[in-house]
């Protein structure tokens, strides 16, 4: 019996009568044919899987009960009709189910999609396998069974989803906050989340330090300025979404923006109605102009920091792209936090660097004056990007009788407490050498007071005491790189002074050394900088001082220290470099 030979209903809920009616006047075999498919039937509405039968033209000819209520569709429903007319959104591949028709091999396939019952699963997804039926050489249609693996297949798109969130944070982690400088820092950050996370994006930083041609927000308004943005052409500077750099902007108390930095926590905009972007824009012009470009949803996130957050990230979507989902927004949380640190840390630095800067150029820029018959010269060049200033100093004394002092220092460790410390050794340096004791008792008594007021970071130090009446140069060192004699017809000379202890040990035991210096030699002094190179130890460093010959400079003695730091200096230093150079005039 096939079945076109059968009622419209014949194995559907309801269809026990009609089919009897059908055989009773039947032979015994066709009753119990009857029998069997009404226990078939009652076998296959008790299972949980869903079953079906199509006819050769993918019409539906049965489903159990599972199938029923998978869809929400009665089975009756189902009867002579195809999915795409019962269950428009759920999707198969109609070609798949032609070929088992035609070869008869069965074949498993994906369905998805959504019926009318509701489902916790974002998406819905179920196994299905399709058999042919056939009654010896004629083909019948098809009987799929197909069971729901929505579940599983959500678990697998999390833990992939999970996989990608943990690979973009680490990759943030290589290219946010590669440098101490905010600028580069905050296009960083805008130039990364686009296009992971948003088609535009812009941040902003809570303005610490206000700007000059600007007068000041009015009370209770938050001033903001835009570091970066990132994802296509900017946007007219008055809406500040996607500014260019520079742009300052006004944030009142109501803003939804002043409401992120206040909380801590994100706000968030999708697909939001004009009423609620204006909270956001302030102005209808400002609001037409989001439209145009196409921008339907934006997130705001703070960058938080343990005290306050530094400043906020906009997220903007546009388009065809999907709204922001909550997991976009944990992910653009935690991106936000990580670049957060940086961005704070390149602040702190660039504010500490400025002061430091700022001291120790201001200390350097008034040594003392030598006497007239000596003539000097100085450098100071700071360290790479991401090192602090350093403690370097030097300082030139006239002292009775003469002669003149020439210093040389340097402060351990980097940043503004080092470049204080520095003022420190400094000026009590120049106090005991007003006394005109000899070098070695400078060094004795600054170590001995150095260490007694509690100082936390130990100098170097080198004195050269210039005496143009006796044709001499006294030395002491505490613990400081050699000075090198350039003469004017001879090898470079390293003088070895005797090595003493860092002042601020109170150690003492400095000794002194006496050289015989002529007119037109030329004596330089330096910080380890110069000589500090990991390609090469310290001794193949100094080596490369004594190679220097003045025969082959000459000149006026700011020419000849430019020339010297032509030669030993080739890009930016690992620490700061400070050079005094000391030269008496003929008589």
């Amino acid at each position: 019996m096939g079945f076109d030979q059968l009622p419209p209903t014949w194995l559907f809920s309801g269809a026990d009568d009609a089919l009897l009616s059908m055989v009773s006047d039947a032979p015994t075999e066709a009753l119990e044919k009857a029998h069997e498919y009404k226990i078939l039937r009652n076998v296959l509405d008790g299972t949980s899987a869903a079953v079906a039968i199509l006819d050769e033209r993918l019409r539906y000819r049965y489903v159990n009960g599972a199938m029923a209520r998978m869809s929400g569709v009665p089975p009756d429903a189902f009867h002579g009709r195809t999915m795409a007319e019962v269950l428009p959104d759920v999707h198969r591949s109609e070609d798949t189910l032609r070929m088992i028709l035609g070869d008869g091999r069965p074949r498993a396939l994906s369905v998805t999609g959504m019926t009318r019952v509701s489902s916790p699963f974002r998406h819905r997804q179920w196994s299905a396998v399709y058999h042919r039926l056939q009654d010896g050489d004629r083909v019948l249609g098809l009987c799929g069974i197909a069971v729901e693996v929505s579940g599983l297949r959500q678990y697998l798109d999390d833990l992939e989803r999970a996989h990608q969130r943990l690979a973009l944070l680490d990759t943030a982690a290589t290219r946010v906050g590669t440098t101490l400088r905010v600028e580069q820092t905050c296009a960083e950050l805008a130039e990364f989340v686009v296009p992971s996370l948003a088609d535009r994006a812009s941040v902003r930083i809570v303005d610490t330090e206000g700007a000059d041609d600007l007068p000041p927000p009015a009370p209770g308004v938050l001033r903001l300025r835009i570091m970066a943005s990132a994802g296509g052409p900017d946007i007219v500077a008055r809406i500040g979404l996607t500014a260019k750099s520079g742009y300052y902007f006004d944030v009142p108390r109501d803003s939804p923006v002043r409401s992120c930095l206040d909380t801590g926590r994100p706000w968030v905009g999708n697909l939001a109605s004009d009423d609620v972007l204006l909270k956001m824009l302030r102005t209808p012009l400002d609001l037409e102009v989001i439209r145009e470009l196409g921008v339907h949803s934006i997130v705001v996130v703070p960058l938080p920091t343990r005290e306050h957050p530094v400043g906020v990230l906009y997220l903007l979507r546009a388009g065809d792209s999907a709204p922001f989902t909550d997991e976009d927004v944990v992910v653009a949380q935690e991106l936000a936090a990580r670049a957060a640190v940086a961005i704070d840390n390149a602040r702190q630095y660039t504010l500490e660097h400025s002061m430091a800067l700022e001291l120790q150029r201001a200390l350097l820029s008034e040594p003392g004056g030598p006497h007239p018959d000596i003539e000097t010269a100085s450098r100071y060049l700071p360290a790479g990007q991401r090192a602090l200033v350093g403690g370097d100093w030097f300082d030139s004394m006239a002292l009775p009788c003469g002669r003149t002092l020439q210093v040389m220092g340097d402060v351990m460790g980097h940043g503004f407490t080092a470049a204080v410390a520095m003022s420190q050794y400094r000026s009590l340096l120049r106090t005991i050498a007003a006394s005109g004791a000899p070098v070695e008792r400078i060094l004795q008594e600054a170590d001995h007071r150095l260490a007694s007021i509690g100082l936390d970071r130990v100098a170097t130090c080198l004195l050269a005491l210039v005496d143009p009446g006796q044709g001499t140069c006294t030395f002491a060192g505490a613990g400081h790189p050699p000075p090198v004699l350039l003469h004017p017809d001879a090898p470079a000379e390293l003088v070895h002074v005797p090595t003493g202890p860092p002042l601020g040990t109170d150690l003492g035991g400095y000794e002194a050394l006496t050289l015989p210096v002529r007119p037109g030699t030329v004596l330089l002094m330096y910080t380890d900088g110069l000589i500090e190179d990991r390609r090469r130890d310290i001794d193949s460093s100094l080596r490369r001082l004594t190679h220097l010959r003045l025969d082959d400079i000459g000149g006026p003695l700011e020419s000849v220290v430019d020339a010297l730091l032509a030669r030993l200096v080739h890009g930016t230093t690992e620490d700061d470099v400070t050079l005094l150079a000391t030269r008496l005039r003929a008589p």
